[in-house]
């Protein structure tokens, strides 16, 4: 299995301190956390990407260019990208630009976004969000490409033999597509021979594994090989002491603030409680023992080869503390029971001057 840790810049007062960081200290918390998760041994760093309090993640790719300036081996991911509200010509030349400042680490994850703000900011009804991402998406790839684009569609002006520049870095940029709440998504996925990335987070396994079961039809109806079918998953906050109890206790106070905010009561989840979110959830809280057995269970049902975690919310402290925890005690046992094919080659070294 691979890992990646990823940040959506939630910034709220700390549950236990109280503290509250200014925008900038943020900012610097997540350049920190990124350079750590590459000492530690982490194949990839991710930036979400939301438009309202508490998330300051308004702008990923130019968080993580700065990333890319402090990093040189860890793969950089959006998560997501919301593609359904953005201007692909916009997109193409702004991750282009990315992958040639980081050598080529990065990896785009495109979705719909769960966060309906974003709707009215950018002129879109959210009714049209899985229209408006097929068409966005179709264009984006042509722009990568291909040269010269001619096209017309609904969401944005017509092209007449555009080239966008700079061309990407990489033959073919890598794009995930985020999987949360609809077949759409998959089935998009699917047919352009995709992966997908299971958010994975406010709900019980079976929504997330029948949206994961929907790919793997669809991806053997568009006729390709089963076994290149790829997935991914997130797997909510993540908490690990010495007993599970004394997890559970110490992140009490982070997940009462965290479903206090609007946009967890948004997701309407239907967990009752903590010790019902760990039951039949997928937070990562408890030992590490009691942590590795639930990812192996999830792995039964999901096929994931990939698993992304999250600290935000926690004192910068705390995060160090769990993100090293969680790359001496869960990731060497994890790397060793699941087999995984991704990021198998080495990406490019970013060249310093």
């Amino acid at each position: 299995m691979k890992f990646a840790l990823f940040s959506l810049l939630m910034n709220i007062p700390n549950a236990v301190t109280g503290e509250t960081l200014t925008d900038q200290e943020k900012f610097q918390n997540v350049l920190k956390q990124a350079a750590l998760a590459e000492n530690l041994g982490f194949d990839a760093y991710g930036v979400g990407e939301r438009h309202g309090e508490p998330f300051l993640s308004s702008s990923p790719a130019v968080v993580l260019t700065a990333v890319a300036a402090r990093t040189s081996r860890i793969r950089l991911l959006t998560t997501v990208t919301v593609l359904s509200v953005l201007d692909p010509v916009r997109v193409a030349e702004d991750y282009a630009t990315l992958d040639h400042l980081s050598g080529g680490r990065l990896e785009l994850i495109i979705g719909k976004g769960n966060d309906p703000r974003h709707y009215p900011l950018f002129g879109i009804g959210e009714e049209e969000q899985w229209e408006s991402l097929a068409e966005r998406y179709a264009l984006l790839k042509r722009l990568w490409t291909e040269e010269k684009v001619t096209w017309e569609g609904k969401y944005r002006p017509p092209l007449s033999e555009v080239t966008t520049y700079p061309r990407p870095f990489q033959k073919r940029i890598p794009v995930w597509h985020g999987s949360a709440s609809s077949s759409l998504s998959t089935e998009l996925a699917a047919k352009y021979g995709e992966p997908i990335f299971s958010s994975n987070t406010f709900h019980p396994m079976a929504k997330y594994q029948a949206l994961i079961d929907h790919y793997r039809e669809r991806w053997a109806y568009y006729g390709h090989d089963p076994k290149d079918a790829l997935v991914g998953a997130g797997a909510g906050q993540l908490y690990l002491a010495d007993t599970k109890e004394e997890a559970i206790r110490r992140f009490r106070p982070y997940y009462d603030a965290f479903n206090a905010t609007a946009s967890s009561q948004h997701n309407q989840s239907p967990f009752t409680g903590l010790e019902d979110t760990i039951e039949r959830g997928s937070a990562l809280v408890g030992s590490a023992d009691s942590v590795i057995e639930k990812v192996l269970r999830y792995y039964e049902g999901f096929g994931n080869q990939v698993l992304a975690i999250s600290v935000d919310g926690l004192t910068e402290s705390e995060q160090r503390e769990q993100v090293e925890r969680f790359a001496a005690d869960v990731m060497p046992v994890l790397r060793r029971e699941i087999p995984s094919t991704v990021w198998s080659d080495r990406p490019l070294t970013l060249q310093r001057v």
